[in-house]
């Protein structure tokens, strides 16, 4: 979430280095240790300076008190009493002055110990002891970085900011962090900041997530795959996208009859995430799909199902009943799509590909 370089706020040579690269600090851990002995002098040069000006004024108290006593009897002119008490005004002056000067001292002396602002990660040392640091050194003297928690930044186009604005208006929205390839999640975290304003260039929203990083698998600046939970529909339809064909009349898949013939039924797609798409209109559940070469299929066309890894039925020798029966077993078991091809008298491909797959996809809350 945050980062910080860590530079001097006086200059000096530095005479011990108290951190190790790469490994936790806490907020206040002393990090380098500067020479501290010419702000040691200032130091005593300013009580010095306190101790001497605290006995005049003491001095000049004693006198005023004296002379107002003897104008009281006339004695002295009322002059030299107005005197005297300038003279103590000027070193009530000097005494908070030189307590000024005291406390910078001890701030400038206390400045020797660079200390770490924040609890994080340490990086790579960039100047070693010995060397003289100044506070207007570009570089700094290390980078201390806070990974736990991690801060996600991801996009999403501005067409999906009203549902998640919707989201983050009912309460805490869920956000997963996962590899660059998607296949192992990271952490688990929730929705922190909404942009105020979209990216005129890419049309896009930014948004930030804030993520528990206990065991440091989020490191700054890597690149992740975020995934956030807007919105749960119930009783969706879920089927693969390979399964989806697109026409002149928009999205459609080809769903496999009773009678095994295949059955255009055009969709209407509500959601895609992943591999897999929520159907909106067109499928009431639990029909077999094909998802593989849809292009031999033609309405009304028959195919027969075979189950993946089987070698399918010899030309124009029907498939046994066990073979028949053992279809639905393994769809049902396994959960892989049964693939289907076309029958005797129909044209087949030549090649590994062994035909249509159907698949059956039962509703998916």
């Amino acid at each position: 979430v945050q980062q910080v370089t860590v530079r001097p706020q006086v200059d000096g040579r530095i005479d011990k280095v108290l951190f190790v690269e790469g490994q936790p600090v806490k907020r206040g851990d002393v990090l380098v240790q500067i020479d501290p002995r010419p702000f040691l002098v200032a130091l005593h040069q300013a009580q010095g300076a306190l101790a001497r000006d605290k006995a005049q004024l003491e001095t000049n108290q004693a006198n005023l008190k004296r002379y107002e006593g003897l104008k009281a009897q006339n004695l002295v002119a009322g002059q030299q009493v107005e005197e005297i008490a300038g003279q103590v005004g000027q070193f009530e002056g000097a005494v908070k002055i030189d307590q000024a000067q005291i406390e910078n001292a001890q701030l400038q002396l206390d400045y020797t110990q660079v200390k770490a602002p924040l609890d994080g990660i340490a990086g790579v040392r960039q100047v070693d002891a010995g060397n003289l640091v100044r506070q207007t050194d570009a570089n700094g003297i290390v980078v201390i970085t806070q990974i736990d928690p991690a801060a996600v930044f991801f996009t999403l186009p501005q067409d999906q900011l009203a549902s998640v604005a919707q989201a983050l208006a009912r309460g805490d929205v869920p956000v997963e962090a996962y590899s660059r390839d998607g296949a192992t999640r990271l952490a688990t975290g929730k929705l922190a900041v909404l942009d105020n304003q979209v990216n005129q260039a890419t049309a896009t929203l930014r948004l930030k997530a804030l993520v528990p990083n206990a065991d440091r698998v989020l490191w700054p600046n890597a690149f992740v795959k975020a995934r956030m939970l807007v919105e749960t529909h119930k009783d969706a339809i879920v089927i693969p996208l390979v399964a989806i064909q697109r026409g002149p009349q928009g999205a459609y898949v080809y769903a496999v009859g009773p009678d095994n013939t295949a059955q255009m039924k055009p969709i209407t797609i509500a959601l895609t995430t992943g591999d897999v798409a929520v159907v909106g209109k067109g499928l009431s559940g639990g029909e077999k799909l094909i998802t593989e070469g849809q292009n031999q299929v033609r309405p009304g066309g028959r195919v027969q199902p075979v189950v993946p890894g089987a070698a399918p039925a010899a030309p124009g020798r029907p498939a046994g009943p066990d073979r028949r029966r053992r279809g639905p077993e393994a769809e049902q078991g396994s959960g892989a799509p049964p693939a289907v091809r076309p029958e005797s008298g129909q044209t087949r491909p030549r090649g590994p590909a062994t035909g249509p797959t159907a698949s059956n996809q039962p509703a998916a809350p």
